[in-house]
């Protein structure tokens, strides 16, 4: 799955174009931070609203399912519309959303409108990454597909976490904790979507980024139409990816369990680990585990190539699921801050590793006619589990978080998609074998 060059970090950045679609990337996702760290500290973590698990997940649900089902339209886009339009197009959508959210956020309007609005950035947010990723095979070889993905989604989500970084900070020391403070967190959101925009332009053509040329038959609005047959075409091309399929169903239950972890954490800094209602220490403990969750990318993203070179994507895989359950059974039960620290490192470096091995298989096995498709695909099932996996926390969770039956659950879970996959994996691949050695006789 790697290349064979001896420096692959050093080729891949090598390569202009990956550089280029790299720093629009990291320009719209530090953007991204600041919006996300003011909408959830509005909602979330804010003195002037009471949270239970319920509404955190129905919150989440509201924001993620509608483009979730909306996401294989996008997908059809994506193989047709010139995808350097895309993400010009949804940057500066996303900087004139975002400053109507500030507003809404500054006079504490956060019904009906508020929602819509934010709907829609965030909407625009997948679209944009989806984009990214389908354009990342026009400008890095096939050869180096896993460190161009693990150095991309690796920056992507420091400069997010950056972001989020610099939104704490400014809460800590500039701005207060409330309305309007996360107001003014939110209005600078939309300088990291203007600088995307402007090196999207300037660095790339309107064709640079792909899709390779189709039939003009059909024009856009015609093949949205024709979604669900397009659709059904583009998951007959994946089933038949048989690494790139299961790696995205391990991928999708992982999410899942993801969402539980999530909630709980949410819940454990907002209601369970501060004393006296003291919004600003949980804040202030949340920037912990940014940081605890951004080393974790970092060693995901730099093991994940080394290490899938030697003993391949699919072990790889099952090795950081196992991992994941040990973590969370080992240092999760004392329901302690710190140890949580442990678990959501090693959790974000799983994440990490599952996403560049699913992404590269997608990329390496999927034509580029189905490729815009497919990812949409995968982004959907990507946000539905995450919301399923929540929701199914909110009811048996109580609203501190603290559940050590739940905890228990979720790492047995691990350990089974774990040897599933191994086992579903040396089937398949035994299978192969047989076809290849009656092949050879």
């Amino acid at each position: 799955m790697t290349g064979s060059d001896g420096q692959p970090l050093a080729s891949t950045l090598a390569e202009r174009g990956f550089r280029r679609l790299l720093g629009v990337r990291i320009a719209s996702q530090f953007g991204d931070g600041m919006f996300q760290a003011a909408l959830a500290g509005s909602v979330l973590f804010n003195p002037e609203r009471q949270t239970t698990a319920v509404a955190v997940a129905a919150g989440t649900a509201v924001l993620l399912l509608p483009y979730s089902l909306l996401g294989p339209f996008a997908g059809v886009l994506l193989d047709v519309w010139s995808r350097r339009r895309v993400l010009v197009a949804a940057s500066i959508a996303r900087i004139v959303l975002v400053g109507l959210a500030a507003l809404l956020i500054a006079v504490a309007s956060q019904g009906l409108l508020f929602m819509l609005v934010v709907l829609v950035a965030i909407g625009l947010n997948r679209l944009f990454l989806s984009a990214v990723s389908a354009a990342t095979p026009h400008v890095v070889a096939d050869a180096r597909l896993v460190t161009a993905n693990a150095v991309s989604g690796t920056a992507g989500s420091l400069a997010s976490s950056a972001g989020i970084g610099c939104a704490l900070l400014a809460l800590q020391t500039a701005v207060s904790i409330g309305y309007h403070g996360y107001a003014t967190v939110a209005a600078l959101a939309p300088l990291g979507y203007a600088a995307s925009a402007a090196l999207a332009v300037r660095r790339f053509g309107a064709d640079d980024l792909g899709p390779d040329r189709v039939p003009r038959r059909q024009g856009a609005w015609a093949r949205v139409t024709g979604v669900a047959r397009d659709l059904g075409d583009g998951v007959r091309h994946l089933v038949r990816r048989r690494n790139a399929a299961l790696a995205l169903t391990v991928q999708t239950g992982f999410r899942m369990l993801f969402g539980v972890l999530t909630l709980a954490l949410l819940l454990l800094h907002r209601n369970y680990f501060p004393g006296d209602d003291d919004i600003a220490g949980s804040v202030t403990a949340l920037a912990g585990v940014f940081v605890a969750g951004a080393l974790g990318v970092i060693v995901g993203a730099a093991l994940t190539p080394r290490l899938t070179h030697r003993i391949g994507g699919q072990r790889w895989i099952t090795a950081v699921l196992v991992a994941a359950a040990m973590a969370l059974a080992g240092f999760g039960l004392p329901f302690r801050s710190d140890l949580l620290l442990v678990v959501v490192f090693v959790l974000n470096i799983a994440a990490q590793s599952i996403k560049i091995v699913t992404d590269t298989f997608i990329q390496q096995e999927c034509d580029d006619a189905y490729r815009g498709r497919v990812f949409s695909v995968s982004d959907t099932t990507f946000n539905l589990a995450y919301v399923v996996g929540m929701f199914a926390a909110a009811f048996v969770l109580p609203d501190t978080g603290r559940s050590p039956v739940v905890l228990l659950l979720v790492a047995a879970a691990l350990l089974a998609t774990a040897a599933a996959y191994a086992a579903r994996r040396w089937r398949a691949q035994a299978a192969w074998d047989a076809v290849a050695d009656a092949s050879r006789t």
